[in-house]
């Protein structure tokens, strides 16, 4: 019924067994400091046991604390973790879905005091300090030996976050981007740093494949929009990218009154994918609310995009792609929008993220797993 959905598919010299992918979703199910928790393992575990080809890890970050989003952010920054990391890779494996962990600096949405950032910007009454030409070597290096981190622990991929309004983001977009120096000003030297840190990774890991978290446009007047967004993606499909997972928006966006009500329809990234796809010869992930099979195949079919990538969606319910193949789509567990996001509440009072959709039993076991 959905050929699309269930064919194969080529990314990075390896073959995906279907089209369908997690989204990377913080949850804080991470231990404190970032270890790799029972919780965690349960999750992934229930995440890769869904049938999605690869399973994408949530944002771990390459340097704690300057670049961590919280003190449950998993860390790739030190050997100490790699045997946490390898156990999480097992566990996706084992479940026979791919394993991809994104690597992360978060910026100016770190927390640290002050964030570090491309320039001084106000970010919800934190201003960022201006990164120097120094440090952006030290950053580089801390990319690649997460990068080759991740390699060792058994991943198949690794996906650099340039998304959200991180920092990869924050130095390509001229709303964060207010530097002086061939680092900021025009298109070309706000791509530079990312894509140093791009080609840096590729050179550490080899052929190793490397996706990329892509921002196409952060959905605010003086921020990032696709007219630029698109060249960059050309110039990670010319340096090797195996991917491209497309999104729009950050935390200074979606929040906005008019996203809020953009992001309750199927599919609201889509053409954010699109636009992209159009320009690149390298596959490309959509991802937004993509809650039934017909719009995911609808997407595939039309050449909207080549993968879709399923967050909420998949987290509320795991046996997602299992009821679309069976055309048992009235048994999907829905995620709701109507809830008000109880799990990003839950999440940004710093603890676990439920769904209220979720039976009591894995509840109660969630909550179990956590304490």
């Amino acid at each position: 019924m959905y050929s699309h959905i269930f064919s194969p598919i080529k990314v990075g010299g390896i073959t995906l067994k279907n089209r369908i992918t997690m989204a990377p979703l913080y949850l804080g199910y991470a231990g404190e400091g970032g270890t790799i928790s029972p919780l965690l393992l349960e999750h992934y575990r229930l995440m890769a046991q869904s049938g999605a080809a690869m399973i994408v890890v949530e944002n771990a970050t390459i340097d704690h604390p300057t670049g961590s989003g919280s003190d449950r952010t998993i860390r790739a920054d030190t050997d100490n973790n790699l045997d946490g990391l390898k156990q999480l890779a097992s566990v996706i494996k084992k479940e026979g879905a791919l394993a991809c962990l994104q690597i992360n600096h978060a910026g100016r949405f770190a927390a640290a005091n002050p964030p570090l950032a491309p320039s001084a910007v106000d970010t919800f009454g934190n201003i960022s300090k201006p990164i120097e030409s120094d440090e952006m070597g030290v950053i580089r290096e801390k990319f690649a030996e997460a990068a080759q981190r991740v390699k060792n622990a058994g991943f198949d991929m690794v996906e650099l976050h340039g998304g959200t309004g991180y920092l990869l983001a924050q130095f390509v977009s001229p709303r964060t981007n207010k530097r002086e120096d061939d680092y900021g000003g025009s298109l070309e030297n706000r791509m530079r740093f990312p894509l140093e840190v791009f080609s840096r990774v590729k050179e550490a890991v080899g052929n190793f494949p490397v996706g990329y978290r892509f921002l196409a446009d952060e959905w605010l007047p003086d921020g990032l929009h696709l007219d630029e967004s698109v060249r960059f993606a050309q110039m990670l499909a010319d340096a090797g990218v195996a991917y491209l997972s497309v999104m729009g928006g950050t935390y200074d966006s979606f929040f906005l009154p008019e996203i809020i009500e953009k992001s309750k329809s199927e599919g609201y990234m889509s053409d954010l994918a699109q636009a992209v796809k159009s320009a690149v010869q390298v596959p490309v992930v959509t991802a937004g609310r993509i809650s039934s099979g017909d719009t995911a195949e609808k997407i595939l079919a039309t050449g909207k995009a080549d993968l879709v990538g399923l967050a909420r969606v998949l987290w509320a319910d795991p046996q997602w792609p299992q009821k679309v193949r069976e055309n048992r789509e009235r048994d999907i567990i829905p995620c709701d929008p109507a809830c008000k996001d109880v799990c990003m509440q839950l999440v940004m009072q710093k603890k676990p993220a439920l769904c209220p959709q979720w039976p009591p039993k894995k509840v109660k076991k969630f909550k179990e797993l956590f304490e």
